[in-house]
């Protein structure tokens, strides 16, 4: 699962990336600096794991990871090739979610390419460029469907009623995350992979002084974005970069308290990128290895048992369930079992965030 990095080029795109990952990407103050798409695998943030390991001591800990994109940045005119705007539009339909990334802060050593600081105007530039990319796919796949439905076909019917509600939307300049849907709708653009379809997540990169309580600049973005189903965090993405590159653990920290911070913004960011894209952890503990493995929101013990390996949900027989809670409480799989508080479940068991799981299955 992917999330894309996205915003207008010297935004603080390849600066946020490189705080999250430990790839480096280029950062410079000059426009397209990135030109081909930056990837990093990225530790998600889990306390859990940590008293899991205090717990089990097992030779190795594995934390659940979210791929991360850095993608160019983008300009007016992308949708029709400007910049490198259909490589970067490209880019983002491969993406499961968009982080994107609006400068909230002033500062005349770094170029602005639209020359003033204003975020809500620099998102609205986004924000058209992929309605019109999302339109011109929409219009192809109308025509295709009302040559269908004037045969007769009434599912073909349902999907021109569905495209002519998207196109309307778009017109008046809605992002389809903004549009209301039925499941059935939905079906019906599912393989379009539209980008204003999107879960996203807001970046609102400020200067140190407002990495707590944010500015008037964040406040806007806020009320421009109360509509829409998204997330906004904020993060004083140049700074973070810098703490990131200590190597000394109590100096990262010591930098943090002089922000007024209890944790990088870049952890509190991958929790909320992990979850945008709709995904949980459940645990697996041994004195090999204590890991976290990452599963969709709603899925099912043999679909968890799946990511292991394709055999555990093929012979799927039962889960043996412990709640994290209980095995802090109880410190070990046995002492758990001893207070009856192990749970047998079968196929239809959806899993829940933070379970703790054995797997029978006979193939």
């Amino acid at each position: 699962m992917k999330a894309g990095i996205v915003g207008l080029p010297n935004v603080g795109k390849s600066t946020l990336f490189n705080c999250l990952s430990n790839a480096k990407a280029q950062s410079a103050n000059f426009p397209f600096c990135t030109i081909e798409p930056n990837i990093g695998v990225v530790n998600v943030p889990d306390a859990r794991l940590q008293k899991l390991e205090e717990l089990v001591n097992p030779e190795r800990v594995m934390p659940a990871t979210v791929d991360i994109v850095d993608i160019a940045g983008l300009v007016k005119g992308a949708s029709k090739g400007e910049g490198l705007g259909n490589k970067f539009l490209a880019n983002i339909r491969e993406t499961d979610a968009i982080i994107h990334v609006l400068r909230c802060f002033e500062n005349d050593n770094i170029v602005h390419v639209e020359e003033r600081i204003d975020p809500v105007r620099d998102k609205g530039i986004i924000d058209v460029e992929l309605q019109l990319k999302d339109m011109e796919a929409v219009e192809k796949r109308f025509e295709k469907s009302k040559k269908s439905a004037r045969t007769g076909d009434k599912n073909a019917q349902k999907e021109v009623d569905t495209l002519t509600k998207i196109m309307n939307g778009l017109e008046g300049f809605h992002s389809i995350r903004e549009i209301e849907l039925t499941e059935d709708e939905r079906e019906f653009i599912k393989p379009l992979q539209l980008l204003t379809d999107k879960p996203i997540l807001y970046v609102c990169n400020v200067d140190d002084e407002s990495a707590v309580s944010g500015n008037a600049y964040v406040d806007a973005v806020k009320a421009a974005v109360k509509d829409e189903d998204a997330e906004v965090i904020i993060l004083a993405v140049g700074t973070e970069a810098d703490i990131t590159e200590l190597e000394d653990y109590e100096e990262r920290q010591l930098f943090l308290e002089d922000m007024g911070l209890k944790e990088p913004g870049a952890s509190k960011l991958i929790r909320a990128a992990y979850k945008l894209l709709n995904l949980q952890t459940y645990f697996t503990a041994g004195v090999k290895e204590v890991r976290a493995w990452t599963i969709n929101i709603g899925d099912t013990a043999p679909q968890a048992a799946g990511v292991i390996h394709t055999d555990f949900e093929k012979g799927f027989i039962r889960a043996e369930v412990i709640k994290y809670e209980d095995y802090v409480h109880y410190g070990s799989e046995a002492k758990v079992k001893e207070a009856g508080k192990l749970g047998v479940e079968g196929k239809e068991y959806v899993v829940k965030d933070g379970d703790m799981m054995n797997f029978r299955f006979n193939v």
